[in-house]
């Protein structure tokens, strides 16, 4: 579906670093049923080969799910397995070439880390959406910068854009997020170690004051 179609508002499920493809694909299809906002394939041990089969594979859940399917930090994969979208970090290459690949249609999500200058050059180059963190103490980066609430807040009210909130969410601490100015939550562990996956992911949804 067109990307205006694509509220960017709500959980943004991103998907825990496993080289278990056959585990990985059922959680993601359980989480699924919860209908995040979007989400996220994320690897950074995975060899090129199996990152390419796993995005292929979750891409084609998303899609049956309609929900949009972003791949983090690899334009190139992003692009290969026809996602809708990418998410970038500041070693991740160049914003402007990123926005010009993906087209008009396609989401560019770029991470912000606690730098508003980041943040600036994402709106420059057509970003989709803006994401600060870590917003909260990360288990899965315990070595993440530290981005206050107030971030969000300020870029809420100066960037039009969507904000991220990425690092140490879970569904006790989200409403702070949301109330500081988060339109999305970036979440790994709080939703795919829960043993109801869909349940947890909807849960999130009730945060946001989205219907079921």
């Amino acid at each position: 579906m067109p990307k205006r179609d694509w509220p960017l508002r709500g959980l943004y499920l991103v998907t825990p670093d496993t080289a278990d493809s056959a585990a990985l694909l059922q959680v993601v299809e359980r989480a699924l049923a919860g209908r995040p906002a979007l989400l996220q394939y994320r690897s950074k041990h995975a060899d090129a080969a199996l990152r390419r089969e796993q995005a292929r594979a979750i891409a084609a859940l998303c899609r049956r799910a309609a929900v949009p399917f972003i791949v983090n930090d690899s334009l190139e994969l992003a692009l290969a397995v026809a996602a809708d979208g990418v998410h970038l970090g500041r070693d991740d290459g160049d914003l402007h070439a990123a926005r010009a690949a993906l087209g008009p249609e396609r989401i560019l999500g770029v991470t912000c880390y606690n730098e508003w200058t980041r943040a600036e050059e994402g709106v420059a180059a057509g970003a989709d959406y803006v994401a600060f963190g870590a917003v909260f103490a990360s288990a899965t980066k315990p070595a993440a910068v530290h981005a206050p609430l107030e971030l969000l807040t300020r870029a809420r009210r100066e960037l039009q854009l969507p904000v991220a909130a990425i690092g140490g969410i879970t569904l006790d601490n989200a409403p702070q997020a949301i109330a500081a100015g988060a339109d999305l939550l970036a979440v790994i562990s709080d939703v795919f170690d829960h043993p109801d996956p869909g349940g947890r992911a909807a849960a999130y949804r009730a945060a946001f004051g989205l219907p079921g």
